[in-house]
């Protein structure tokens, strides 16, 4: 094996041990702490001896397990998704949420839950599994709206991607928005809570809802890796090394769709996550997709694990919603990224 090869292969085994390790703190804090202090001896009790003390068994089981699976679940998954954009737009400014197809998502998944909210609980299996599909017809139609208004003489434009998606955004914004005003306030407030990004109603049909596409769609776009890098060569030199372009571009597309309404669908709109978790796994790691996407999926989901925590920790006992902890942080990173691609 080549030494680089063996050095690159190390390297990213350290940095996936290192988020693996702080994203465990972040697990290890949301289990133990809050309104329901928990030491860690009575949590690995409750894990692996259940039903021995009623309370720690809810807490664990009914509240703060399922809120941690579905944060990693999430964040792995929009950090996947955000290596994708920006491998295919090759625009390190592209996010699933910047795109607007976060909010064709959402349009979709608010859509659902007015006209079906009187017929099919939205707690229930049908309504729970239900939500992923009609967030795919959302991101779909956004994906679509993107390649019309983004496309010069047939190709993606990366210069004019990011205006495109921030008008889309804008506009199935203001949809949403309509449509929230619609429902009875018992259901505008769930919406309302739900499209700031939240995962404070999380629970084991949520995982359930998320873990098809999580098992399915990562390893076709690990498969897509090689296509990935050479699309970074520019769509000339790509077809002239025989990648079908336009081709790979629609799976890739299509599966981070897929991801992106997914996670939407459980957990509202999360900005930012699969605009950072990328940049940094490109400089931990360097350029090889085949190493990004991994990493970039354990740097998103440690992401949202700790924001969550800060999130339901710092103003206890109200609590501040994931998508807007990592706000905070993402904002002034996407200036930063700004600043320095104008230089």
């Amino acid at each position: 094996m080549d030494k680089r090869v063996a050095s690159s292969i190390a390297r990213a085994w350290i940095v996936a041990a290192v988020t693996i390790a702080v994203m465990l703190i972040g697990v290890y804090l949301s289990l133990t702490s809050g309104m329901f202090d928990i030491s860690v001896l009575d949590v690995f009790r409750t894990l692996f001896n259940p039903g021995q003390v009623h309370e720690h068994d809810m807490v664990v089981f009914r509240f703060r397990l399922p809120r941690i699976v579905l944060a990693v679940l999430v964040g792995a998954a929009l950090g996947i998704a955000g290596v994708v954009i920006q491998g295919v737009t090759r625009n390190g400014l592209a996010d699933p949420g910047i795109l607007g197809i976060n909010a064709g998502a959402g349009m979709s998944v608010v859509l659902f839950m007015l006209l079906v909210q009187g017929s099919i609980k939205l707690t229930g299996w049908a309504g729970v599994m239900l939500r992923p599909m009609f967030g795919l017809i959302g991101g779909l139609l956004a994906t679509i709206l993107i390649y019309l208004f983004a496309r010069e003489r047939g190709k993606l434009d990366p210069q004019r991607l990011i205006l495109v998606g921030i008008a889309i955004a804008s506009g199935f914004g203001s949809i949403t928005l309509y449509l929230s005003l619609k429902m009875n306030p018992n259901d505008f407030e769930m919406a309302t809570v739900w499209l700031a990004g939240s995962i404070y109603s999380a629970n084991w049909k949520f995982v359930v809802a998320m873990l098809p596409w999580l098992i399915m769609i990562p390893p076709i776009l690990w498969l897509k890796a090689r296509s990935l890098d050479v699309l970074q060569l520019g769509e000339e030199m790509a077809g002239g090394v025989g990648v079908a372009t336009e081709r790979e571009k629609k799976i890739l597309l299509a599966c981070t769709i897929g991801l992106v309404s997914a996670s939407v669908a459980v957990s509202g709109s999360v900005g930012f996550v699969g605009l950072i978790a990328p940049h940094m796994a490109r400089r931990l790691v360097g350029h090889s997709h085949r190493y990004i996407l991994p990493i970039s999926g354990l740097i998103g989901a440690a992401m949202v694990v700790l924001a969550d925590y800060i999130g339901k920790t710092i103003f206890a006992p109200a609590e501040l919603a994931v998508g807007v902890v990592i706000s905070i942080i993402g904002v002034p990173y996407f200036v930063y990224l700004l600043l320095r691609a104008k230089r």
